[in-house]
């Protein structure tokens, strides 16, 4: 059996990291899936020396994989990240440099192979009420929920192109990332869950901007009809951390894809653990 772990939305929580340490130690998994916002709050500036993210990935993460690489030696897990919209996105040159190293592998819009398996990463989620937009797209359309910010008025840690920025979508991201693909035995990462489905209800019920309802479900459209088309194997959540508390569950299945969502409203650490042959009997465990 091929176990793996799946968490998200550890935001630079360090006793959250030697939680998931401790578990990879102890358990010895064969694949760790990360699914983004893994960095320290960003702060809403253009003025990079305000971030502190890159300090927090070579001077915690790398260290601490590296490690946990050392301890383990053969034993060391494939791990498989992305980043989130919390994440900012001048950090990633950080990223792929201790990816370099063999620490992991970001699949940020890649599709991978492991083994007889498929491996696909996407970080953007729909416009949100929030000003860094460097993994912020629209979903099918130009179209943004009330309260919300549309991504090229947004800020971002990078140089962009506003313009191409505005007819960019996140449904023309998946059909370019994933056409052709054989998705039998394909596992998906993303940030954004689906939309409509137990993973992605925020705390909104009721509240109104400028008189317009706002939907508490904020999770892609594009998304769930990518899963809805495509029925990967396996799809892993994050992003909306009070969605399991408020829905009561933390998986669902559209049609014969296995949906999880490892975002977390409490202190501890969300892990779910599944195997890549029978994601049915999987779990969730909170350290």
């Amino acid at each position: 059996m091929t176990t793996c772990f799946f968490a998200s939305d550890l935001h630079g929580r360090v006793d959250r990291y030697r939680k998931l340490f401790s578990a990879i130690e102890r358990v010895n998994p064969d694949v760790v899936f990360l699914g983004g916002d893994l960095l320290p709050p960003f702060i809403d500036s253009l003025r990079q020396e305000e971030s502190t993210g890159a300090d927090f990935v070579e001077g915690f993460l790398a260290t601490e994989f590296d490690r946990l690489h050392a301890k383990l030696k053969e034993r060391y897990p494939s791990v498989f990240l992305i980043l989130g919209n919390d994440d900012p996105r001048s950090e990633e040159d950080s990223i792929e440099q201790a990816g370099s190293a063999g620490l992991w592998r970001n699949i940020q819009s890649r599709i991978v192979t492991f083994g007889s398996y498929t491996f696909g990463g996407y970080a953007f989620v729909p416009p949100t009420p929030f000003r860094l937009k460097d993994w912020e797209r629209y979903d099918v359309s130009r179209f943004v929920d009330p309260g919300c910010v549309p991504p090229e008025e947004g800020s971002f840690s990078v140089p962009v192109d506003r313009r191409s920025i505005s007819r960019q979508t996140i449904q023309n991201d998946l059909e370019q990332l994933t056409q052709g693909m054989d998705f039998s035995r394909a596992v998906f990462l993303f940030h954004s869950p689906p939309y409509d489905t137990v993973l992605d209800r925020a705390a909104l019920e009721g509240r109104m901007v400028d008189h317009a309802p706002m939907d508490p479900h904020i999770g892609s459209v594009a998304i769930r009809r990518f899963l809805e088309r495509s029925q990967p194997l396996v799809s892993m959540h994050g992003h909306v951390h009070e969605s399991v508390e408020g829905t009561g569950s933390w998986r669902e299945r559209i049609g014969k894809t296995h949906i999880f969502g490892g975002a977390h409203s409490g202190p501890e650490l969300a892990l779910v653990r599944f195997t890549l042959e029978n994601p049915a009997d999987a779990s969730r465990e909170l350290l």
